[in-house]
């Protein structure tokens, strides 16, 4: 599937929308139109835009992948956990905006803290909205949570959206500011 192509939902969805982040139901048979397939899916139905999760691909007629685990089966150390914590992060867009929160400069932290003896690990992320009034925050959040516990070793992340430092064009990445023509 193509941004721009029409599809049919093949089932009920749970969708939010944009940019208010209010949850509805969309219903299978509705006639969709993608508008993003950035981390999850921005799709207009009804002439209003609509986000899903990337584990609604299902619905859109898109298979769902599968969440990576690691290779051996085994743990991996602190440093490449942190590594594919990042790059998790990068697979979350903003539904309105085709630049990952990390690009736009909107997580301010990750750290892990290790759960007893077992190899596993509490993550707490601090991140930001570009703006204050952002309806779509409680569903970025739930994004990053749900990426994180993903992850084998995570069994506990927290998403904590904060105002300080406020958010600035500053913080975005080169890329980032090149992509939405800023540079």
């Amino acid at each position: 599937m193509n941004v721009g192509d029409s599809i049919e939902l093949t089932r009920d969805v749970e969708a939010s929308i944009v940019p208010a982040g209010d949850k509805v139901t969309l219903l299978k048979g509705e006639e969709a139109t993608l508008s993003q397939a950035l981390g999850g899916y921005t799709v207009i139905v009804r002439g209003n835009m609509f986000r899903l999760g990337p584990q609604d691909a299902d619905a859109l007629g898109i298979e769902v992948k599968k969440a990576e685990r690691s290779a051996s089966g085994t743990p991996r150390s602190k440093d490449a956990l942190e590594k594919e914590i990042w790059v998790q992060l990068k697979n979350c867009y903003d539904p309105e905006i085709p630049v990952n929160i990390v690009d736009l400069g909107l997580v301010y932290g990750c750290t892990l803290e290790p759960i007893g003896a077992s190899g596993n690990y509490k993550a707490d992320v601090k991140m930001t909205l570009t703006a204050p009034g952002c309806g779509m925050g409680p569903v970025l959040a739930q994004d990053v949570q749900n990426r994180l516990l993903g992850l084998e070793e995570i069994e506990e992340a927290n998403v904590e959206i904060v105002w300080d430092p406020p958010w600035n064009q500053g913080l975005m990445t080169d890329a980032a500011k090149l992509q939405l023509g800023l540079m």
